[in-house]
């Protein structure tokens, strides 16, 4: 799998190099196990992406609405610029069947990310760090809404997002979103992603791995690359929420 990132950021990267086995629970409690495992992970997801970036194609992913993204004061994750709308979502839905609409979520701070199920490497860290981002919120978290849209209509069907959602304890936290060919590219293409399936594997797709933050005023206003720290995340949910 590769993994391109528009924003300007310390790009992410993949590696078909499995991550290293974790402990048994009854060796570490949970959170240590991760910060064990986490920094290989990132490490991985450095290294081999940058020439994807570079390279021209029309797998080359632009910023929603031709946004730039600047570093600024009072913001961990990059600003974009002209704040505008977030584009829609209500097109999809959840891998439970229901719609999602993001002006229900208005006066909450929004994290969009996009992933496929059987990722090896970059989306189960994105995943994971978003979940622990969240824990780390403890009662704000409840001002926080994590979003998922699937880069592969293929192999996410409504199982394997359960599945992917249990392993790394973001059921009923995130909202994640499938659908077919058809319904999921003009998304992808609002949002500013790439996505296709890998020629030499097959079974993995190369996509834009990024995290995009949403105002409380459902306004497009950060981004993330997928080596983001939760650090970063819990720093920026109160400037969302007052945006």
């Amino acid at each position: 799998m590769s993994a391109q990132d528009p924003s300007g950021t310390q790009p992410p990267g993949t590696s078909e190099d499995p991550s290293p086995a974790p402990a048994p629970a009854s060796e570490a409690p949970r959170g240590w196990r991760l910060q064990l495992v986490l920094p290989m992970l990132v490490l991985l997801a450095v290294v081999g992406v940058f020439g994807v970036l570079i390279a021209s194609g029309p797998g080359k992913a632009q910023l929603p609405g031709g946004a730039n993204s600047a570093r600024t004061t009072g913001l961990d994750g990059l600003l974009l610029k002209p704040l505008r709308p977030a584009p829609a979502l209500s097109t999809l839905r959840n891998y439970q069947g229901q719609p999602v609409n993001l002006a229900n979520y208005r006066g909450k701070a929004v994290f969009v990310t996009f992933l496929y199920t059987h990722c090896p490497d970059v989306c189960p860290l994105i995943a994971s760090q978003l979940h622990n981002a969240v824990h780390e919120l403890g009662a704000r978290a409840r001002d926080v809404q994590l979003i998922a849209v699937s880069v592969d209509p293929r192999g996410d069907k409504p199982p394997a997002v359960a599945s992917f959602l249990r392993k790394h304890e973001l059921t009923g936290e995130m909202q994640y979103l499938i659908g077919s060919a058809k319904q999921l590219a003009p998304v992808w293409s609002a949002w500013g992603v790439g996505s296709s399936q890998d020629v030499g594997n097959p079974e993995f797709v190369n996509h834009t791995a990024i995290v995009y933050g949403i105002s409380a005023s459902g306004k497009l206003m950060t981004i993330y690359a997928a080596t983001f720290t939760p650090a970063e995340i819990v720093h920026d949910v109160p400037v969302l929420l007052r945006s």
